[in-house]
């Protein structure tokens, strides 16, 4: 393990493998830096892949209060130092809104792949509580992690009651309160994204770069959706449908065409 400092004294955790360009990983909500060991494993034969602890997660630091452009400066701290001042990103679910929020507000990125920003703008489920952030926050700020982690995935993911209080007696569990303390921050992430109304194509008018939208077309409806009107925002975003895919993506099917993309190759 590594650390970097954002520019507000916050320790960010990463680790570095592989060498050649780099790219850097960004996980989505309840994901730390191992949870993308497998992808990072596979693009290291090519790249110099880092994964690190978003801000509040594992071994990285946290600050008293929260803004996302301190998450930004966390991934141009990493961009900065260990990549070396330019990188290619890919970002998963939540993640991957930040690092659209990230590249639109000028950080080195180079070139972006993103895989189902969990946009909802149809009618195909019902959108966030308009007191969703508030509430989890609520939650959290009790230290009710258990609680924060099962409003997140009856109201964020859709999953009924039933499934789960299932879920809360599973091993799992322990390693999803751990981070749930963070769950705000992706709410603050995605702001109004997930309202059930169109997105503010405009708000990534400032990206350039090429830019990969991925979504897997067995999944929710609104994923894939949500992943064709983020490809409409501009002449450099291309949708690429993963067939059978859902929220949950085989690293072995994704990293072939983070590979081709990344080294800028015809689709794989």
């Amino acid at each position: 393990m590594n650390q970097v400092f954002s520019a507000d004294g916050t320790a960010i955790a990463f680790e570095r493998q592989g060498s050649g360009p780099v790219v850097v990983l960004v996980g989505g909500a309840f994901m730390t830096r191992g949870d993308s060991a497998e992808l990072a494993g596979l693009l290291a034969g090519h790249f110099t892949v880092l994964t690190y602890d978003r801000r509040g997660r594992g071994d990285s630091g946290d600050a008293p209060t929260y803004d996302v452009r301190r998450e930004i400066e966390d991934l141009d701290a990493l961009i900065g130092g260990p990549g070396g001042g330019s990188a290619m990103v890919f970002g998963m679910s939540s993640g991957a809104v930040l690092a659209l929020e990230a590249t639109a507000s000028g950080s080195a990125v180079s070139r972006l792949a993103l895989y189902e920003p969990p946009f909802i703008t149809d009618g195909s489920r019902p959108p966030l509580p308009a007191d969703y952030v508030e509430h989890l926050t609520e939650l959290v700020g009790r230290e009710a992690y258990g609680d924060a982690a099962a409003y997140f995935m009856t109201a964020a993911i859709g999953l009924p009651d039933e499934a789960v209080a299932g879920m809360r007696q599973a091993p799992f569990w322990a390693g999803m309160e751990a981070v749930a303390r963070t769950l705000p921050y992706d709410g603050q992430v995605m702001g109004a994204t997930m309202s059930g109304r169109p997105l503010p194509l405009g708000r990534w008018a400032s990206v350039t770069v090429p830019v990969l939208v991925g979504s897997g077309d067995a999944g929710a409806p609104h994923m894939l959706t949500g992943a064709r009107e983020l490809a409409a925002a501009g002449a450099s975003f291309t949708l690429r449908v993963f067939p059978g895919e859902e929220h949950t993506i085989a690293p072995k099917t994704l990293a072939p065409a983070l590979t081709a993309f990344f080294a800028g190759r015809p689709e794989a």
